[in-house]
């Protein structure tokens, strides 16, 4: 059973202790915002879904607002709100808490053969503001953590590397295909908040 209020995902990140890479210091960074509300039916985190765009490997693809670190952000969490307010005009310091963080991930950056470290960031809202997505942006979505927390719903995708199939986790939520570096980082959120029957 995943936790339907805002303060029991509160209480349950309270105690998770994030995994860091130790050689983050060093790597290109980049930090994302995943954002949860409370609904009746219990929490959603937003999601965006990229526009179709010529050239951008994630066009098209189902996200979090985000992006890489500027050498003037003060810090990771600087950036998810910068790249927040960026993406989808929600300002963060003002609509939002951040309640805390998922352990890092490991992804190729685009340009050469050096990783990046991105930094997930968990936010909470109460009532969400009339959103003003860019260019970057095609839509914004809602998932319900319960969706994902059903493992029924959960389907399986070919993708390639290196010219191999390998078959990857995926979800589709109303015909959008939720899967890779965004997938993990809900499966660690559902993990955390799901609440263990007494």
């Amino acid at each position: 059973m995943v936790v339907k209020t805002l303060d029991q995902a509160q209480q349950q990140l309270a105690q998770f202790r994030p995994r860091k890479k130790w050689y983050r210091r060093w790597a290109r960074r980049s930090a994302v915002a995943v954002i949860l509300r409370q609904e009746n039916h219990g929490l959603e985190a937003l999601m965006i879904k990229r526009a179709d765009r010529k050239g951008d490997p994630w066009s098209g693809h189902m996200a979090f607002p985000g992006g890489r670190a500027d050498a003037t952000d003060d810090n990771n969490l600087y950036t998810a709100r910068r790249e927040t307010w960026e993406e989808i005009g929600l300002d963060t310091h003002v609509h939002t808490a951040c309640i805390g963080r998922l352990s890092d991930r490991e992804t190729h950056a685009l340009r050469g053969a050096y990783s990046m470290v991105v930094t997930p960031y968990i936010f909470t809202i109460d009532e969400v503001p009339d959103l003003n997505p860019n260019y970057e942006v095609a839509e914004v979505v809602w998932v319900p953590l319960g969706f994902l927390a059903d493992r029924d719903n959960r389907q399986t995708m070919k993708w390639q590397k290196q010219n191999i199939d390998v078959d990857m986790p995926c979800y589709f939520f109303e015909d959008r295909r939720i899967w890779g570096l965004s997938l993990g980082m809900l499966d660690e959120l559902v993990d955390i908040v799901r609440r263990k029957d007494s």
